[in-house]
């Protein structure tokens, strides 16, 4: 079999596996190079298991209230720890197979181990210096492995891993990431959560469902600081109505480790020091680019904090050499590393019309309880572009399909230019707005203005008709409150 392609991937997390698959599917010999395991951290360790483990977390939630839906359980209802980390596992090991058909179906060649670039249109790849994490789904034998291969086109899709803050670097055991995060194999009685991200919040939430003392830490004056400010305010109310205790405006300045708990110490921003003592710290400070060991200082790759540096059609300074997802930098999300490996791919292989993304028109989800969701401007930042707008407010607590699931804490919040009438941000929390969120999305993308989405028709009784009321609020029209 010859070793020569004409474009080579590596990495295959949802950035590099649909860029290979869409590279097949416009002709081009691919090959995709992996050094662990199949469908990267998204499917493996990130978005895919931890939604597993909040949907274990939302059942245990409503079985504990089931008496205000008229419903009586006989007897108490209690987390497995071992069987709810065990079916998260088992929902990433049926995808990860997955990913391994798409290969197969769309006659990419998965090359295992350590990819390196050693001169433009050259990877050589090495023995597979991590295990394979997944047991139920060792690296078949017999397959492509250690040699060198050449490609026209050369795509670096290697993501990330969590970010570690100096002197209070993840251990494995009294500081976690986000990877022991997801497997305790003891559910810990308190846990400190340093960050509020997604990641932060998310863990938060999930931890507290299960009956965790939780402590989130968290540096700027608003939780999930990239939310819109009345948007995060009303999710933080809601997280500690659930009993989570929430410090903003404060770091870890220091961690103690005790034999089985570790000691925070708590620093405001008025200087003052607190200490908590807890089972575990969570650490979500966020993540970095993997860029190293990948020979990128050997070709001359321009890099810049820690992310490789593309042009919208993730071209690097280096002919030939392309960059997608997490590596190339912020917002580091599955979703847009799919669609950035599908512009990559699309630009090289010389389709019509091809658009760099619109990094305004990503939208972000945290699923914690409440959700959160947006895309586009904040209230915030659309004054500070100078912009003259209009605001639109729905809450949840005037919507039947809300009330009737026992779901009416939430609100819908749009901001339209005022001038032109676009839609220019979308911010939600309740649940389901990370369903509900792409409705806004596919809005924007079409340039809907207010008029057109007055004169759309939601289905009632649904969470949905919330999106119209509240495009109808920012013009004085709003029907049901």
């Amino acid at each position: 079999m010859s070793n020569a392609y004409d474009v080579i991937i590596i990495g295959s997390g949802p950035g590099g596996y649909v860029t290979a698959i869409r590279a097949a599917q416009l002709g081009l010999k691919t090959a995709i190079v992996e050094r662990e395991h199949l469908g990267g951290i998204c499917l493996n360790w990130g978005c895919i298991p931890t939604k597993a483990l909040l949907r274990s977390a939302e059942i245990l939630d409503h079985a504990n209230h089931a008496k205000s839906y008229g419903l009586t359980l006989n007897g108490t209802m209690t987390a497995d720890v071992k069987e709810v980390v065990a079916r998260s596992r088992g929902v990433s090991a049926r995808l990860n197979g997955g990913i391994g058909f798409l290969m197969k179906k769309n006659k990419i060649d998965v090359i295992w181990g350590e990819a390196k670039l050693t001169k433009p249109g050259e990877v050589v790849v090495g023995k597979m210096t991590k295990p394979v994490v997944e047991p139920q789904n060792p690296v078949p034998k017999g397959v492509l492995g250690e040699g060198t291969y050449t490609a026209k086109h050369i795509i670096v899709a290697t993501g990330a891993r969590p970010r570690a803050l100096p002197g209070i670097e993840p251990d494995g055991k009294l500081i976690w990431t986000y990877f022991e995060a997801m497997k305790p194999d003891f559910m810990p009685k308190s846990i400190v959560v340093m960050g509020s991200g997604a990641i932060g919040i998310e863990f938060a939430s999930f931890y507290r469902s299960m009956g965790v003392d939780v402590t989130v830490v968290e540096l700027m004056a608003n939780i999930m600081p990239v939310e819109d400010v009345e948007i995060s305010t009303f999710a933080r109310k809601q997280l500690e109505k659930r009993g989570l205790k929430i410090i903003t405006e404060a770091k870890v300045s220091k961690v103690e480790k005790g034999a089985n708990s570790i000691t925070a110490h708590v620093e405001t921003k008025d200087g003052k020091i607190q200490t908590i003592t807890a089972d575990r710290l969570i650490s979500a400070v966020g993540v970095q680019g993997n860029i190293e060991n990948l020979g990128l200082e050997t070709l001359g790759v321009k890099t810049d904090r820690g992310c490789i540096v593309i042009d919208g059609y993730g071209k690097t300074n280096v002919p030939g050499l392309y960059a997608i997802g997490d590596v190339a930098g912020p917002p580091m999300l599955a979703h847009k590393a799919e669609h950035e490996g599908v512009i990559c791919i699309e630009k090289i292989a010389g389709l019509p019309n091809v658009h760099p993304m619109d990094k305004a028109k990503i939208p972000g989800c945290t699923y914690c309880n409440p959700q959160v969701a947006s895309v586009g401007l904040t209230e915030a930042k659309a004054k500070e572009q100078g912009r003259e707008i209009r605001v639109g407010r729905y809450s949840f607590a005037a919507n039947g399909k809300a009330i009737a699931l026992g779901e009416d804490q939430g609100m819908i919040k749009t901001i339209f230019d005022k001038k032109t009438g676009e839609l220019i941000g979308a911010h939600m929390v309740g649940t389901e707005v990370t369903e509900l969120i792409q409705g806004f999305v596919v809005a924007m993308n079409l340039e809907t203005t207010e008029e057109e989405l007055m004169h759309t028709i939601f289905p009632h009784p649904t969470l949905s008709e919330m999106m119209k009321e509240s495009v109808l609020d920012a013009y004085g029209r709003v029907l049901n409150a």
